[in-house]
């Protein structure tokens, strides 16, 4: 399968959606940021200096999921219905893990503002909290589910 953002002269185009259907389109993605296991403890007791930091990744991951055409060159313009991020946290582990989930109706789908959300709102608890942990990681940013379109559906195998 080839790459369908290039034309046949090999220049970047925004692929031509025109004659598709719109369909119901779902994406969830994620990302994980790694802490000391107090980091997590800290963010959960509203201790960390700048305030509520899960509300305000929140917020975050869902204007970056709406901005997404600004920030990802190819993409499409969606009218998007709903967005959602939620996280899970394990503070033994020292993990916070961020799902962010995307829905439209439309002819293309959703999975960039999906992990467009989970990836700005893991940094927003990066950019929270450095000043505690600068050692923070950011990792396994990932799509876990996508349904809709004429590719169908896909479900991340393993974790996640």
């Amino acid at each position: 399968m080839g790459f369908n953002h290039f034309d046949d002269h090999g220049r970047a185009v925004m692929v031509d959606v025109s004659g598709k259907d719109p369909t119901m389109r779902v994406a969830i993605a994620g990302a994980t940021v790694i802490m000391k296991p107090g980091t997590v403890k800290m963010i959960l007791e509203g201790k960390a200096a700048k305030g509520d930091v899960l509300a305000v990744a929140r917020l975050a991951g869902i204007a970056a999921a709406k901005r997404t055409p600004e920030l990802i060159p190819l993409s499409h313009t969606l009218a998007l219905l709903a967005v959602s991020v939620d996280f899970d946290t394990d503070p033994d582990a020292g993990r916070i893990f961020v799902k962010a989930s995307v829905k439209a109706i439309d002819r293309t789908g959703v999975e960039m503002e999906a992990m467009t959300a989970a990836s700005v709102a893991a940094l927003t608890v990066y950019d929270m909290c450095k000043g505690a942990d600068r050692g923070m990681t950011i990792t396994e940013v990932a799509l876990l589910f996508k349904e809709g379109g004429k590719s169908g559906t896909y479900r991340k195998e393993g974790p996640g």
